[in-house]
């Protein structure tokens, strides 16, 4: 199961674990986007085994009937995926009560509804793999960023406390933490950027790619081949982490 996989990030992780062999379940508000987004993993993965569901994450019953659909279809949940889209951006000062609130329910609510849901299957099983993808910020918080830098930092402490109760079962739990990733995400912040610094979009992506070690942005595929991996059997030996998938830019001497 892939949380909002019809573009950007979960759209890199649906296609690197099709590409695994997996059977892969995808949910996004927008019908409209399925038929892209599957023509998009079957170029990479052609026998890939897809299904898709409407689905707000913001949603406990939407949610619940997304799990309920893939247990029924295909006998239970071996890995989830969980990914949203950021809060708003800008200073904190013009934050609003709605802005967090808001922030609250799509960053972390869904993801601890989404975890109550598929644990007792995985726990009976005896197997599970859950991966978290939150953002640089959660290590390195971001003055535009307000809301994002703060939820997310404390999904870093709910990442371990899942991972600490869920290890017993044979169930891994781990965050990753993209950095600066070419995404619409990405091109909206440039766009916040353009507007306050009077340069173009494309300037602000340029330097916002060279304020990074390896000189450039990353790629929505690096993310997904990282949680590719995490999602492996090979991964067994880790749980608990929060994997950094930045470039180099957390904790690099300037």
């Amino acid at each position: 199961m892939v949380a909002a996989g019809t573009k950007g990030i979960g759209l890199a992780c649906a296609t690197e674990l099709a590409k695994e062999g997996c059977r892969v379940s995808i949910c996004a508000r927008d019908e409209a986007k399925f038929a892209v987004a599957a023509e998009h993993i079957r170029s990479e993965a052609p026998d890939a085994d897809l299904h898709f569901q409407v689905c707000d994450v913001t949603s406990r019953n939407d949610l619940q009937a997304w799990v309920d659909e893939v247990n029924q279809s295909w006998g239970g949940v071996d890995i989830l995926v969980t990914n949203t889209g950021g809060p708003p951006a800008g200073h904190w000062t013009e934050m609003n009560d709605d802005h967090w609130q808001s922030g609250f329910e799509s960053t972390v609510l869904n993801v601890t509804r989404m975890v109550e849901m598929v644990a007792p299957t995985m726990k009976a099983q005896g197997w599970g793999r859950i991966i978290h993808i939150t953002s640089v910020v959660a290590k390195e918080p971001s003055a535009l960023l307000p809301i994002s830098s703060t939820l997310r930092s404390g999904l870093m402490s709910l990442t371990l406390l899942q991972s600490k109760e869920l290890a017993p079962y044979g169930v891994t739990v781990n965050g990753v933490l993209p950095g600066h990733t070419m995404t619409d995400r990405q091109v909206h912040l440039a766009e916040v950027v353009s507007a306050r610094d009077e340069i173009s979009v494309e300037e602000a992506l340029t330097q916002r790619g060279q304020t990074l070690p390896v000189g450039r942005l990353g790629q929505a595929d690096e993310i997904g081949a990282a949680v590719a991996f995490l999602a492996s059997k090979r991964a067994s030996f880790i749980s608990g982490i929060n994997l950094l998938v930045d470039g180099g830019q957390v904790n690099c001497p300037s």
